[in-house]
């Protein structure tokens, strides 16, 4: 299965384990010469008048019986290497769907993190404007239950407990994971409706390569990224730089005038280094740091000019260790946070908050035999904070956690978790996850997993000034999903179903007199499906491949018996990619279904659905294909639509890009 858009002759191939080594004619122990460790086989580049009680009793069944009556065969296509640095990510997660997007999809996307996972997965994003706030919903979820993973490590905000996807640069990046449904088993807090993995993987061998990407486009937008990378069978060094920054003063659809305040800059860097100190023996160092500045866009030329600046760093060391059938890692990190908002951006004072959080963690694995293997990892969180709204708050998490993965028969494995966390902020309920895996046929396989999840409050939720509540519990979910996958010849289909009940969700209530207070009040399920299909051909006329999603959503406050605000009930994503010689050329599309934007549901302050384009083409110079120059069309019927009410999105825009590899 190859990933759409990769103009490379690239593979994916499982790495063997450094304890399956053959050393003096023997394999290590519990290892045969040539067993692979066992990862997860999915990779990929990538209405209202209706009888909701009727579809939440039968849908889930109906998609189930619906999709054992389809007829595949075929081989996987060939798939380039994508190597995944987070061995839980991995090794655990067999039961459930997982997408790996790689450099080849990261290249045909803007710089933002946003914008690469709108065109190319499920996840519906809440924009403030282009280049403003963006916030995912995974699964009709909220913001803060979608957890963001740094190499293994939970990185979102202390604060207000979410990350922006806009102010993640994926160019910093080897490779970005998606993986729906429950994770706090394996990464804690908010990882509820799914979670996201940004990955650096370092490459030992002896190498010198250099890459510069650069693009000028409408509204002064521009974006220039450097990365390095070299190494030796002992050393291996990953380094990159990336600048991005646009006026963003696109004229309003139909308004006559244009954005006001709504320009950008911000830099990023990455570090990363890695050690073999002997063949057992190897210690990795990981570094981001990210700068920027936003102008908050302005609904009325009236408002108040205001802009947000944060800075945020994030360090890791990490040693492993394989002795035989037992292996262990060691991480200890140091994560800092940010931000100041200037309610008046002539006025120097600032509404400020910053963090400094310190985790150490440690995991070890012990393969019984080459079918069953256990992991039991310890960690220690220590986070201190001060802020102009919280105070001085701090708090430290210790927790423990089992995981179980067996394959008793070849086409069957199992995977078992258990997660408990101690702190004194708050009661923390025992987690679990479980799940099969059966390769039914050779065309078709069949993926059962269920989960309990949770999300810790936030230090705005508890100790915010004008509100907070230290007595908030924990909310809780409970969830369970199936999912389906067929093969037929040059095509693949990905069918999962899924349902999720949230308890105690925390929500900001009107108090007694003026101030809000969150509650844990609501109680919410989620349910729907998700598809993915995929085609690919080789033909003396060139190389094409067709990527599509589409994703059913139901998310309703069960006091209520309303949608969610910003939850579309459908959404979907098809792309098309066409390579000719030295030409490469692609189409996007995404389509979101409308959105309510009151509690109520009331129709008249609906936002209409909408359907967006882009396309593109390049060129590739030489056989290597080491300049390669393009151009971009956005919004290319140039569609007037908002995402958020009263956040019109820019018209029909264009870019232009360099790519050197040397």
């Amino acid at each position: 299965m190859e990933i759409l858009g990769c103009t490379r002759n690239c593979k994916l191939q499982r790495l063997p384990l450094r304890n399956a080594t053959v050393k003096n004619g023997k394999a290590a122990a519990g290892r045969k010469p040539g067993d692979l460790p066992y990862r997860t086989n999915e990779y990929i580049f990538g209405d209202k008048d209706v009888d909701w009680m009727t579809k939440k009793n039968y849908l889930l069944l109906g998609i189930f019986f619906w999709c054992h009556c389809i007829f595949a065969q075929g081989d996987l296509f060939a798939l380039r290497e994508v190597i995944v640095s987070d061995r839980q990510l991995r090794e655990y997660t067999t039961a459930q769907s997982v997408l790996v997007l790689n450099d080849s999809v990261i290249e045909k996307n803007g710089s933002a993190l946003v914008s690469l996972l709108n065109y190319n997965s499920t996840i519906y994003f809440k924009e403030n404007g282009l280049g403003m706030v963006a916030s995912p919903s995974f699964r009709g979820t909220t913001a803060q239950h979608t957890a963001v993973v740094w190499n293994g490590l939970n990185i979102n905000s202390q604060f207000n407990g979410q990350t922006d996807f806009n102010a993640v640069n994926t160019q910093n990046f080897d490779g970005v994971i998606v993986r729906p449904g429950g994770g706090s088993v394996l990464y804690g807090s908010s990882a509820i409706g799914g979670s996201v993995h940004l990955d650096n993987a370092l490459r030992f061998g002896t190498r010198f390569t250099n890459e510069f990407r650069g693009s000028y486009g409408s509204f002064s937008t521009v974006g220039a990224n450097y990365r390095i990378a070299t190494g030796s069978n002992r050393w291996a060094v990953q380094a990159g730089i990336s600048r991005q920054q646009s006026s963003n003063d696109f004229e309003f659809p139909q308004e006559g005038r244009r954005n006001e305040n709504g320009q950008y800059y911000n830099t990023s860097g990455q570090f990363s280094l890695g050690y073999k100190i002997n063949e057992d023996n190897l210690v990795y160092l990981h570094s981001v740091i990210f700068d920027g500045d936003r102008y908050f866009s302005l609904i009325s030329p009236t408002d108040t000019r205001t802009k947000y600046h944060d800075f945020n760093t994030r360090t890791m060391l990490e040693w492993q260790n394989v002795s035989g059938a037992f292996s262990s890692r060691l991480k200890a990190a140091f994560l800092t946070e940010r931000y100041d908002y200037f309610g008046q951006i002539d006025n120097p004072a600032s509404n400020y908050g910053q963090a400094q959080t310190f985790v150490a963690k440690y995991d070890g694995r012990y393969a019984f035999n080459a079918s069953t293997q256990i992991n039991a990892s310890a960690d220690f969180t220590q986070t201190d904070a001060t802020g102009s709204d919280v105070g001085k708050p701090s708090r430290q998490i210790s927790s423990l956690a089992v995981l179980v993965k067996s394959r008793p028969w070849k086409k069957w494995l199992f995977e078992a978790g258990l997660r408990q966390e101690i702190t004194a902020n708050y009661d923390s309920p025992l987690l679990f996850s479980a799940g099969i895996e059966w390769q039914v046929f050779r065309c078709y396989g069949l993926k059962i997993s269920g989960s309990k999840n949770f999300r810790i409050p936030t230090f705005n939720d508890l100790y915010w000034f004008d509100g907070g509540n230290p007595a908030l519990r924990p909310e809780t979910s409970l969830q369970g999903e199936i999912g389906n996958q067929f093969s037929y010849r040059n095509w693949k289909l990905r069918v999962t179903g899924y349902y999720i009940v949230i308890d105690d969700m925390i929500q900001w209530l009107p108090g007694t007199v003026t101030t809000w207070r969150p509650e844990n009040v609501n109680k919410v399920t989620s349910y729907g499906v998700e598809n993915t299909l995929e085609w690919e051909r080789k033909t003396a006329s060139g190389h094409w491949k067709i990527f599509g999603t589409y994703a059913y959503t139901i998310s309703e406050n069960d006091r209520t018996g309303k949608q969610l605000i910003y939850v579309p009930f459908h959404k979907t994503t098809g792309a098309l990619a066409y390579t000719w010689r030295n030409i490469s050329a692609d189409y996007q599309i995404l389509y979101v279904g409308e959105v309510f934007t009151r509690s109520d549901n009331d129709a008249r302050y609906n936002l209409n659905a909408y359907t967006v384009s882009n396309i593109g083409i390049s060129y590739g110079f030489g056989k290597q294909q080491m300049v390669r120059v393009g151009a971009r069309v956005l919004n290319l019927f140039d569609e007037n639509y908002q995402v958020v009410a009263g956040r019109p999105f820019p018209g029909r825009n264009y870019n232009v890009f360099l790519n050197l590899k040397f």
